[in-house]
């Protein structure tokens, strides 16, 4: 318990924001929306405030703990310190995961490599590098790399958000035969009457092209994807299901991180360690204020850039790639209806698009931030592994793990732990997605019985044991039951609901100026969407309240 309040606010902080909260967070908001991305920073940020109110103070006053399962044997027993360690080391090999992605998808793009290489090159640098130090080096390193990531990532988003214009994609300025859909847009852009579509303003081809019967020589020229324009943020995301029409909304799914984030990430590991190591209780208190405001001010930020990162490699941009075996009817597409996000994207955006510098200490700075973060991980799973597993041996195979070899077997057990956690990340290759699912774990098992070894006078062994196993299984069963398609998005019955389906004409889009019989009528070729189903986010819900 040593400590200062300065320390356990940037290491918290540090802790938070990593290639999820960051890399995961513009992923997110460029692919569909702000609110998408945002709930990411939003959830690990309110994370640290209720760890400040109601945990960090009581864990801080913990004698003689080195790890959190050392808190909740004292109230519950073994079996239970044992179950709760399990939970606690598969939540954070999905948390070490999520950061090789990031990292490893940096490494890969600015070496010229395969992702995997960089996952596994990312993974070596990590081990060798945590398994030379211990909590107190982790800890003041943290710091280092925080100043560094913070610094960078605080730079590049706010230059991006003050430099970029537009922030987000304007009205669509169409191409040959578009058909505008309305008359501020026609206006805007000089259109001209149409020659098939009665009262309808069409694309200028006369003043945009230099040759009409080449499309090659019209500018500016789009693919028409924003008819009446994209904004930075739409206010209404988190309380109207339609508020991204014609898109659909994962409403239900944005708020269920929040939620998954909040709460089950006030059993982290490497949180409540800091906690555990402050010099006092109002020192981790406060740590954990100022680290949750840290949070907000740099990950949020980076929520506005997805709609930049759109503006040059979005649907309307010289980059766009479309499936052409899609359709759907509420965009009046026929074929090539559905967008594919560059994976690439904010990184193409770093080195392309903002000044050279920038774009650098920024990428620096995700991978300090990556680094911070997955050093804890992986010094907490050897801990808690050696500490809390392997000392349970002691009655069958005395001094297996004793004070003098303790340090050993923590590094030791790191290889399997961050070997598993590798593969995890070459064969998901999500950030924000592991993220959650790491917490996912801890709300299910380990929040329920945390609260209760302070806010319950006497807390039951018993009912700790029961509520832990009924939410790991609850968990699992509905994992598995409840319908999930992919998409995040529950069965909601209006037509922004509905997937993409399979390519249903070969005639012109809706919204092309050609005479009827060669534009798409929905009503003789119809376009076979299923509606998107994916009840992800009921389970984690249901099983913590179960």
């Amino acid at each position: 318990k040593s400590l200062p309040l300065w320390i356990v606010a940037m290491t918290l902080g540090a802790q938070s924001v990593d290639s999820n909260a960051l890399l995961g967070n513009v992923d997110l908001s460029y692919k569909y929306h702000f609110w998408d991305g945002a709930c990411i920073p939003i959830g690990l940020g309110l994370s640290l405030l209720l760890n400040g109110f109601f945990l960090a103070s009581h864990i801080n006053k913990e004698e003689g703990v080195l790890t959190l399962p050392d808190v909740l044997s004292r109230r519950y027993g073994k079996v239970h310190e044992v179950i709760i360690s399990c939970a606690s080391i598969v939540s954070f090999m999905m948390l070490l995961a999520g950061n090789l992605v990031g990292m490893g998808v940096i490494c890969a793009y600015v070496w010229g490599i395969s992702t995997a290489s960089g996952v596994w090159i990312s993974s070596a640098i990590v081990w060798v590098y945590t398994v030379s130090g211990g909590l107190f080096s982790v800890a003041y390193t943290d710091v280092a790399q925080g100043v560094m990531g913070w610094s960078g990532c605080i730079v590049c988003a706010f230059w991006l958000i003050k430099n970029a214009s537009p922030s987000a994609p304007p009205p669509s300025v169409g191409f040959p035969l578009y058909v505008y859909p309305d008359e501020a847009t026609c206006t805007q852009f000089q259109g001209v009457p149409c020659e098939n579509v009665p009262d309808a303003c069409c694309y200028n081809t006369e003043l945009w092209c230099s040759d009409v019967d080449d499309v090659g020589t019209c500018s500016p020229i789009d693919n028409g994807a924003y008819p009446v324009g994209d904004q930075r943020v739409f206010n209404d995301q988190m309380t109207d299901r339609l508020s991204l029409s014609p898109f659909p909304n994962a409403i239900f799914w944005n708020w269920a991180t929040i939620f998954i984030l909040a709460f089950g990430n006030l059993a982290a590991l490497d949180f409540q360690a800091r906690c555990m190591a402050a010099k006092t209780p109002q020192t981790a208190k406060y740590g954990c204020f100022i680290g949750g405001l840290f949070t907000f001010f740099i990950g949020i930020p980076f929520s506005y850039v997805g709609s930049i990162t759109r503006v040059y490699y979005g649907p309307d941009s010289i980059h766009a790639e479309f499936a052409a075996d899609t359709c759907l009817e509420i965009l009046g597409l026929p074929t090539c209806g559905q967008w594919v996000p560059d994976p690439l994207a904010f990184l193409h955006l770093l080195t392309h698009e903002t000044k050279a510098w920038i774009g650098a200490w920024c990428l620096v700075g995700i991978v300090a931030a990556s680094m911070s973060t997955a050093d804890g991980a992986i010094l907490a799973m050897g801990t808690v592994w050696s500490h809390n597993i392997m000392r349970q041996a002691d009655s069958y195979y005395p001094d297996l793990v004793s004070p003098k070899n303790l340090l050993l077997a923590a590094r030791l057990s790191t290889i399997p732990f961050t070997l598993a956690a590798t593969l995890i990340a070459w064969k998901v290759n999500k950030t924000g997605y592991l993220l959650i699912v790491a917490f996912d774990v801890m709300l299910a098992s380990v929040v329920a019985p945390l609260f209760a070894c302070f806010h319950v006078k006497n807390p039951s062994p018993r009912a700790a044991f029961c509520s832990t196993i009924s939410g790991i299984v609850t968990r699992v069963v509905l994992e598995f039951a409840l319908p999930k398609d992919g998409f995040l998005i529950l069965p909601f019955k209006e037509d922004e609901f509905l997937d993409y389906g399979s390519a249903a004409s070969s005639l012109f889009p809706t919204f092309f100026d050609v005479v009827d019989a060669d534009k798409w009528d929905p009503a003789t070729e119809p376009c076979d969407s299923p509606r998107l189903e994916d009840y992800t986010g009921v389970d984690s819900l249901v099983a913590f309240f179960y």
